[in-house]
């Protein structure tokens, strides 16, 4: 009997002990090479592109020969403004994508010995690096569709004869919402976070390709689906799969983000439910790559990705905002 991979010494390429081993300076000269592929890892200044730069080694930052500008090499990045060290970073990007099921804040801040604060701002920037790697995708060949219901859980009265009906619109807390999620078989997972499951029509017709052939279940929001793709339609009180028509893999995407909820985070906040739904999607579609692998490709997202609008000075906004200092 094989064995599968994800268990086999080939899924195993990165470890926290060899980032630490090679120290500071190596894990300084891998986001050069990862910054700056091109010209193997010396310098290119992010405002005008040229080549030549002086370089200020006692700060680790760069002098454009031509524009005189000062950069170093997380500058213009998500990284940009940080104040960890880069052996630090690389160990956070390894913690983070060896949680198969995603990773507390919490967690990373023990891990990495710093505060909450800084693991919390730390992951969600990576998660936004992440989903920048599949915007401007169109979706062919099949296609399933589906959505899934995240929070918004109304707790029963204890006593029976105070319990009303949850499933009335006035006693929602109106914080429920749906990840619709389209997945390409055999390629991509474009997750959706909208109000209602019918809204997912709008991203179909977005981002679906003529070509594409849906599938979908019985629910009657999907009917217009018709209108203008081949789709076919499962219905599950009967069978979950007939004659290849099924939305099995798109379950298994669903099956994932539950996990990483109920079980890392125990709570997500409806503000930022898209960024989870998004770091699933990535694990999800990228689940038979080695962890030395998946390393290097959130890094390399990390660095091409821009400043962080969402994220840059994320605290020193919500303090000045709320009285209390906490968290929205």
């Amino acid at each position: 009997m094989s064995q599968h991979f994800l268990l086999s010494a080939q899924a195993r390429t990165l470890s926290l002990k060899d980032i630490y081993q090679g120290g500071e300076d190596k894990a300084y000269q891998t986001f050069r090479e990862m910054r700056w592929p091109e010209t193997e890892g010396e310098a290119v200044c992010p405002r005008c592109g040229c080549c030549e730069a002086y370089d200020i080694a006692t700060r680790r930052k760069f002098k454009c020969k031509a524009c005189h500008h000062q950069f170093s090499v997380t500058s213009g990045t998500i990284f940009a403004s940080r104040k960890m060290s880069f052996c630090d970073l690389l160990a956070a990007i390894c913690i983070f994508v060896n949680a198969v099921k995603g990773i507390s804040a919490l967690q990373m801040s023990r891990d990495l010995d710093c505060q909450h604060k800084t693991a919390f701002v730390l992951c969600h920037k990576l998660r936004e690096a992440l989903a920048a790697e599949a915007e401007g995708l169109k979706l062919s060949g099949d296609v399933e569709i589906d959505g899934l219901y995240v929070g918004g859980h109304i707790r029963p009265a204890n006593y029976r004869e105070n319990r009303v009906d949850r499933r009335l619109a006035q006693y929602q807390t109106g914080k429920r919402r749906v990840v619709v999620a389209m997945r390409e078989r055999g390629g991509r997972t474009l997750p959706f976070v909208v109000r209602n499951e019918a809204d997912g029509v709008y991203y179909a017709n977005q981002f679906a390709a003529p070509c594409a052939r849906l599938h979908a279940d019985e629910a009657t929001h999907w009917d217009v689906l018709h209108e203008r793709f081949e789709t076919y339609r499962i219905n599950h009180s009967e069978a979950y799969s007939h004659m290849g028509i099924c939305t099995n893999q798109v379950e298994s995407y669903f099956a994932r983000l539950r996990r990483t909820i109920r079980g890392q985070h125990h709570h997500v906040s409806p503000r930022y439910l898209h960024q989870y739904a998004h770091e699933a999607a990535w694990r999800e579609d990228h689940r038979r790559m080695s962890n030395g692998g998946l390393a290097h490709r959130a890094l390399g997202l990390a660095l091409a990705h821009a400043v962080s609008r969402n994220w840059k000075g994320y605290w020193q906004r919500t303090t000045q905002s709320s009285p209390y200092g906490s968290r929205p």
